[in-house]
């Protein structure tokens, strides 16, 4: 090509391996091109053949110039429909600093604690916040929304009951709609009875096992919660409250008043509302349930110096785990924006986020007495943000003027809500009251609004009004300043590897470069100041991405339709089942609920399938890791009469093409079954296979895998779901916003579209590397494994290859032979530490085993700094089988060696310091330290505390 019309490939820059590093890859496993690597590893019977049809890629400037034009499209107006999402100001030191900082928003969710203390404390001080403005005793580290935590209560009240045959659950008549909608969900799924009604009237029935309140309630009325709870109590009824965090800070806690479980949003902690999400969820509880909490818990133990540290708690409640037994399918929590919250909280403290409360409600009481001077009925006379204004004939030419004024309320008959936020000014008061004056033939005086701001009342009963401390640590009240804010979130940051320093080889979970242009876009207002349930004529931008990125990613997978609704993998596997059930019903065959599931699986499958009701029937694995095809049959026919699904990752979780895959589908077809194909390894597919092609009916993406969303340190991500043509009738609705046909199943997500904003991350990768790049992904995301795999196979017996000796684009090393010495996988995730890498994923699918991922973001020198730390560690091994180096007390027992501890005066470990801090040349120059010792998991478990130390610890320390 001329070089006049030469334009960058973005694929060139996410792709690592340039050409002559491709050449000396290709070199070290005897092969002459990508092309034969590719014949030899993904099985011909599979192949497409066929270019995917996707737009030709654009270059990073043309993509941004593009999205601009996009972004236009999407008007932002003033909001005040509330109902759960509220417009914010994010303070710019956390914006820049953590939102836009890849050192916050690359890294993975902190199993391996000794290096990931940053985050680990962001996080204690989400949970402290929340513990404190809940009034309860312990606190998760998130969840996905609020209506999904709202479920994860329902299911904790209802596995807690006393009357094993209680089955019915009494939710307020007064939540937000898209919580009713996914709890109509999940309580299908679980045969649980929903009673929806005044909660003043709980029928006197041994049935009800729980009660859901909202707090202030759907419509903005502030209601004395105690005595009810207190009848209830008596009834061994159990209560959940779904709280505004913000509100707690004038509003009574709901721990004070009795509540069991208080859940909610932290969104209007600075989290943009982003049409939808992400925004993390907060769930908090009485400390004897700490056993039954969903999602994870960051808690205090100590490292092996006896100093403090953090690390995430509970850890064998996890779904990977307890597999079809786990409390919770929930394997993405929210972790950025819970990191975010935090450090929103922090920055304002106590006093700070009183004053937004105090100012918010100081508003709408002056809007409320404008209204009501003006002639208006407003029916809430408790509030802490939100009016109900009837407005009567009037209802039509309010919403005109409204929208020629560029103001959004929420209209419920003839009822017009306004909910008034942290951006609300004095001045949109008044254009909020000459909107209104209008309708009446009056105009604004302002003299008169004025005065009347000179006068405010509360509108908050004295009963529920907040007497009590919160947020009284010192992290809460110490960094005010933007200077001390921002050198306490460098503090932490500092703390914690991530995708800045090095590679992250885990193993199932697609490490890859997250590229900052495919970030920009996320903090634009056109894309984080729309509210979900905006008007459908003002967010034309999005519906452009949303279709565009459907087209997509249909094509990509072979499959007809997309629903972006599920904001998380597991939420991803949860809504396919559920749309296989839904189908199986609308047939009549509602007793199939047999779903079959490899032993190789990921432990969120059965999960998953626990969660939608199913049961599960494991088939076996063979010698090599595939599916054992004469296991299936036998048990897709002795179960004909009752599949459902089968729920297969592809390739396998133990790194394979199994190349029977078609005819394992057909098996499951024949006797009347759908398959659903998990996408966590979708990343070995794109541009050469799909799950249409090989005969799934559905299949979830992991857009924090294969589509660049960040992994932000254990959440966001997203989950959406693509189906054959004849599910497409039953992909997931919305109660607010229909987005599917009448036969569609009730919400799985709070917001219709789930986590909408971060979808522009997704758009942005497919759009820049087009159908070559993408295919060009896939190819060396294979090279990148098969070079490790060559590199480290004399060193580490690897467990599981195709029939040519290949693995797709991650590998299992075996490390069970080291326990013959003393040696744990767990020991050598430790010592990697101090070579500055992350450990690939510990003990799964195989215990004892390590499953590396490298991506096709990573160069060769990077794969060649990991396998020479993998191939010392390996002699460090050697030098333990050997009798050279001591069984209990050795480099890799000794690990993490932290700067504390190689620094001290004195040293009486059996191996030099260098060694044990700069093991090899590479690390000297690029050094990494963890901050703390091995931590001690049995302590922390036994002793848990999962909030910020008291007061009196820092007191007692400084005396």
């Amino acid at each position: 090509m001329n070089k006049v019309y030469f334009q960058e490939k973005f694929e060139e820059r996410h792709i690592g391996p340039s050409t002559d590093e491709t050449a000396e890859m290709l070199g070290a496993l005897g092969l002459e091109s990508l092309d034969q690597l590719m014949d030899e590893t993904v099985p011909a019977q599979i192949r497409t053949n066929a270019s995917l049809r996707l737009p030709d890629a654009w270059s990073e400037t043309a993509y941004l110039q593009r999205m601009r034009t996009i972004a236009e499209r999407n008007r932002v107006f003033k909001s005040y429909i509330g109902q759960g999402y509220y417009d914010v100001i994010l303070p710019s030191v956390i914006q820049r600093n953590v939102l836009e900082n890849p050192g916050w928003y690359t890294q993975y969710t902190p199993y391996q604690a000794e290096i990931a203390q940053g985050r680990l404390q962001a996080l204690l001080n989400f949970q402290t916040a929340v513990i404190d403005l809940t009034g309860m005793e312990i606190a998760n580290a998130s969840l996905l929304d609020e209506a999904t935590a709202a479920a994860e209560a329902m299911f904790m009240q209802y596995g807690l009951r006393k009357n094993k045959a209680a089955d019915t659950y009494f939710v307020s008549e007064n939540i937000f709609p898209q919580t009713l909608d996914v709890l109509r969900t999940r309580a299908h799924s679980y045969g649980i009875k929903l009673l929806v009604g005044d909660v003043q009237q709980v029928p006197d029935t041994d049935v009800i096992f729980g009660v859901l309140v909202q707090y202030p309630a759907g419509d903005g009325s502030v209601t004395d919660y105690k005595g009810l709870v207190d009848q209830l109590h008596g009834r061994n009824i159990s209560v959940c409250a779904v709280a505004d965090l913000l509100s707690l800070t004038l509003l009574a806690a709901p721990g004070e008043w009795g509540a069991d479980v208080v859940v909610g949003s932290t969104q209007r902690f600075g989290i943009p509302m982003g049409f939808g999400g992400p925004h993390a969820a907060y769930f908090a509880t009485k400390d004897a349930y700490k056993r039954n909490i969903p999602g994870r818990i960051i808690g205090v133990t100590v490292d092996a110096s006896g100093e403090y540290a953090l690390r995430m708690a509970l850890q064998t409640r996890e779904q990977h785990i307890r597999r079809d037994k786990a409390s919770s399918n929930i394997c993405t929590a929210q972790a950025l924006l819970a990191i975010m919250a935090g450090f929103y909280a922090a920055y304002h403290g106590p006093e700070g986020l009183k004053r937004i409360a105090e100012r918010i409600h100081g508003l709408a009481n002056l809007l409320d007495g404008a209204l009501q001077h003006l002639g208006y009925t407003q029916y809430n006379g408790t509030y802490f943000d939100t009016l109900r204004v009837e407005l009567g004939e009037l209802a039509g030419p309010l919403r005109a003027e409204a929208l020629n004024n560029e103001i959004n309320l929420h209209y419920d008959g003839t009822i017009a809500g306004i909910a008034i936020d942290e951006t609300t000014t004095y001045k949109d008061i008044e254009a909020l009251v000459r909107v209104f004056a209008k309708l009446k033939g009056k105009t604004l005086d302002e003299a008169d609004l004025a005065a009347r701001a000179e006068r405010i009342v509360p509108a908050i009963p004295e009963a529920v009004q907040r007497t009590s401390d919160y947020l009284t640590h010192p992290v809460f009240n110490s960094y005010h300043s933007e200077h001390e804010m921002l050198r306490y979130i460098k503090s932490l940051e500092a703390k914690d590897l991530s995708l800045c320093h090095s590679m992250i080889p885990l193993g199932s979970c697609t490490m890859k470069l997250n590229a900052t242009t495919e970030m920009v876009p996320l903090t634009w207002p056109e894309f984080g100041n729309i509210h979900p349930f905006a008007p459908t004529d003002q967010v034309g931008g999005y519906m452009q991405l949303i279709g565009e990125l459907d087209t997509w990613l249909s094509e990509i997978t072979g499959l007809t339709k997309v629903s972006f609704q599920p904001n998380s993998g597991a939420q991803g596997e949860y809504a396919g089942l559920m749309v296989i059930r839904a189908y199986h019903e609308s047939r009549g065959d509602t007793h199939r609920n047999v779903v079959l599931i490899p032993a190789s699986a990921h432990g969120t499958n059965p999960a998953s399938a626990s969660m939608a009701g199913m049961n599960v029937v494991v088939v076996k694995c063979d010698e090599r890791g595939n599916i054992d095809v004469d296991d299936l049959r036998a048990k897709a026919e002795a179960h004909a009469a009752d599949l459902a699904a089968l729920m297969v990752t592809y390739p396998s979780t133990h790194g394979v093409f199994e190349e029977p895959i078609i005819e394992i589908c057909e098996i499951i077809h024949r006797n009347g079954g759908q398959v659903y194909m998990d996408g966590a390894n979708m990343n070995a597919q794109v541009g050469f296979t799909n799950p249409g092609f090989i005969g799934a009916d559905v299949c979830h993406l992991n857009l924090h895998k294969t589509f660049c969303i960040p992994h932000g340190g254990g959440g966001p991500g997203m989950g959406p779901i693509g189906v054959a043509a004849h599910l497409v009738p039953f992909l997931p609705n919305h109660q607010v916003v229909p987005v599917s046909g009448t036969d569609g199943i009730s919400a799985v997500s709070a917001a219709p579209w789930g986590s909408a904003s971060i979808l522009v991350i997704s758009h942005a990768y497919i759009a820049m590397m087009g159908a070559k790049g993408l295919a060009n992904a896939t190819r060396y995301a294979i090279l990148n494994a098969n070079y490790i795999k060559t590199r480290l196979e004399s060193h580490y017996p690897v467990l599981y290859a195709g029939a040519n000796g290949r693995c797709a684009h991650e590998l299992i090393l075996d490390c069970r032979a080291f326990k013959a010495v003393g040696i744990e996988v767990g020991d050598i995730a430790k010592r990697l530490m101090d070579y500055g890498f992350h450990a690939p994923t510990v003990s799964f699918p195989v215990a004892g085993t390590l499953m590396v991922e490298p991506t096709e973001s990573e160069s060769k020198a990077e794969l060649d700094r990991f396998c020479d730390a993998m191939v010392a560690i390996r002699e460090e091994i050697a030098a333990v089988e050997q009798g050279l180096a001591d069984r209990a007390d050795n480099l890799l027992k000794g690990a993490p060696h932290t700067v504390a501890a190689v620094s001290a005066d004195t040293w009486d470990r059996p191996y030099p310091r260098s060694q044990a801090a700069f093991p090899l040349p590479f690390v000297r120059s690029h050094k990494f330290w963890p901050t703390v010792g091995r931590v001690n998991d049995s302590q922390g478990d036994r002793m848990l505390i999962c909030a910020c130390p008291p007061i009196s610890d820092y007191e007692t320390a400084e005396a």
